[in-house]
């Protein structure tokens, strides 16, 4: 069976859409229109935010939406930031981080989203006030309890790392999903952010730890580990000095025939979805049928 494409609905809400998004509404009848198979819904403010959806009408309405347009969605985008992360004292206070987990969680279910993402929040150089070994620590634990819960309502947890948060370099991406330990939670691989950090080592405290086989390299070194899949180009450079740019396909350096084919083939990659990331590009609106064009090809192969 081919895979199935999405685009992430805060593309169109984030960055240079901040003062002026495309509606929620608007987004998913366009994807319709354009023949994706689903929606990655970002929960955020604009779009579907927890507090502005309470009640299981308001979230009834938004599952009609997307099946009245001949839609799925692939996955829920969770607001975790602010000062409250895994590995923060006020997160950690009074289990604030699993009760906002459990709130987005919640959402999830009520929109039949199959995954939640998860980040850890704070910049590479860790979190303010904690050492770096005891925010790990409190970042592994947090998740494992966060993938059984989810676990129990058949919901996947997935951990997107990118260059402008906590533990960016490939071995920490590895060894975290490892010491974590179960089958419930793996990575998100966004296959700019994972540029970004083993080719480009962007934004890694002390040394620089890159890959000789690039993004298909840390594919590899992921194998079995990988739940979902983010595509988009990179052309090396951070938006902002602090997260990845994530770039129009065929504007950036990434080879997607080899990369997919590390991904999939030789890192085992079994999820049904890839997803379109143009989050921060300035013309999201008017490249998201081009990015439907490019990837189309690879949805047969695979």
């Amino acid at each position: 069976m081919a895979k199935l494409l999405s685009m992430g609905t805060w593309a169109y809400a984030f960055g240079p859409y901040q003062s002026n998004p495309v509606s929620f509404d608007t987004v998913v009848r366009k994807l319709g229109e354009l023949g994706y198979d689903g929606v990655e819904i970002g929960a955020f403010r604009p779009h579907i935010h927890p507090e502005d959806y309470p009640m299981d009408s308001d979230r009834q309405s938004v599952r009609n939406l997307i099946k009245s347009c001949g839609l799925r969605v692939s996955g829920l985008a969770a607001d975790f930031w602010g000062d409250k992360g895994p590995g923060t004292d006020v997160g950690q206070k009074d289990d604030y981080y699993l009760k906002l987990f459990k709130k987005n969680l919640q959402l999830a279910l009520d929109l039949g989203a199959p995954s939640i993402r998860v980040d850890t929040v704070n910049g590479p150089d860790g979190v303010p006030g904690v050492e770096r070994s005891v925010a790990r620590k409190r970042i592994v634990d947090t998740w494992r309890t966060c993938a059984g819960l989810a676990a129990a309502e058949g919901v996947k947890v997935l951990w997107e790392f990118e260059p402008g948060f906590f533990l960016n370099k490939p071995s920490e991406v590895v060894e975290l999903v490892e010491d974590v330990q179960h089958a419930n939670f793996s990575v998100l691989f966004d296959t700019c952010h994972a540029y970004m950090c083993s080719v480009v080592g962007a934004r890694q405290p002390g040394a620089k730890e890159t890959l000789r086989g690039g993004v298909s390299e840390f594919a590899r070194r992921l194998k079995g580990k990988i739940g979902h899949v983010h595509v988009i180009d990179s052309d090396g450079t951070l938006h902002g000095e602090e997260t990845s740019t994530h770039r129009p396909f065929g504007e950036g350096f990434i080879k997607f025939d080899e990369v997919l084919d590390a991904v999939v083939k030789d890192a085992g990659y079994v999820g049904e979805w890839l997803t379109v990331d143009l989050c921060f590009w300035p013309e999201a609106w008017e490249v998201t049928e081009n990015a439907k064009k490019f990837l189309t090809p690879y949805l047969k192969k695979y």
